[in-house]
């Protein structure tokens, strides 16, 4: 059932399931919650209390914020984590992954880990190498290019084809809904504006977190012409020590939704030793 939480600007639409520590899961743009349909019963089962959110402007939550940078959506992050009772690992995928990086570094009393999955947290240069040599990331780049100048859905829809090499069985059904939520103006200009948006705010902030960071890259994630590298690089810019880097191949930019059992099977044991009460207490 969707719950709302009110901010100053409007409301952020989330589900919470499950009991035990909190874990809160956050969505690429263009997307909502409904992306993390596979991750939830499993981090449910494995004794874990879920908020699954749906970032300001997508899904059910509200549209007409004044922004939608990463460090827009980390304050929206904290505050949910305060709601529902810290303190949590923030799952962020793409977009949130940035964003996660910010609430960790700004909030470290609520966000003990972050989990971040194909993650945009470092500052963006073009690869002219990579875009001659990689097909996929030209096409892929090409199509993103064409959402934040014209906010194409066509396009927008031609991107998830690269993205997600491996469809889910569900697909036929998955993709027609997030047809039908940016054919909404009002949804579309979000998609836009986040793509406008740039991670340079995150990266500001890798080195100021102090929590274990779980990194999960697609190898075949069209983003990147080299995905494997930008997840080192993130790595490189944390504090020593706290980062892994794991890499799912042939999974693209959503591997929660490709490859599911890869990505629990990664999170369950990062879950178990940030979230343990021996963890916690050392925080105490």
């Amino acid at each position: 059932m969707t719950e709302y939480l009110t901010l100053d600007e409007g409301a952020i639409a989330y589900d919470l399931s499950g009991t035990g520590p909190l874990v809160v899961l956050a969505h690429g743009m263009g997307d909502s919650r409904h992306s993390y349909r596979f991750v939830v019963p499993a981090l449910v089962a494995a004794g874990y209390r879920v908020a699954n959110v749906d970032l300001r402007g997508c899904g059910e939550s509200s549209t007409g914020w004044a922004g939608y940078s990463r460090t827009d959506i980390a304050g929206d992050l904290v505050a949910l984590v305060r709601h529902l009772g810290g303190p949590a690992v923030i799952v962020g995928q793409s977009i949130s992954g940035g964003a996660a990086t910010i609430a960790a570094a700004t909030a470290p009393e609520l966000i003990v880990g972050l989990a971040e999955l194909a993650p945009f947290t470092r500052a963006q240069s073009v690869d002219l190498g990579g875009l001659l040599r990689n097909r996929n990331h030209r096409a892929g780049t090409v199509q993103l290019a064409k959402v934040m100048m014209t906010g194409s859905l066509k396009a927008w829809l031609a991107y998830l084809e690269l993205a997600i090499p491996t469809k889910p069985a569900d697909w036929a059904a998955e993709r027609a809904r997030i047809e039908t939520s940016l054919g909404q103006p009002e949804r579309m200009a979000v998609l836009k504006a986040m793509t406008k948006t740039t991670p340079a705010d995150a990266g500001a902030q890798l080195a100021n977190v102090r929590c274990r960071v779980l990194v999960i890259e697609g190898g075949a994630d069209p983003d990147w012409a080299r995905p494997e590298e930008e997840g080192q690089r993130i790595l490189a810019d944390l504090p020593t020590g706290l980062g892994e880097l794991a890499v799912i191949d042939g999974a693209g930019h959503y591997p929660h939704t490709e490859t599911p059992d890869a990505v629990v099977a990664l999170l369950l044991p990062f879950l178990a030793a940030t979230l343990s009460p021996a963890t916690l207490g050392d925080r105490a």
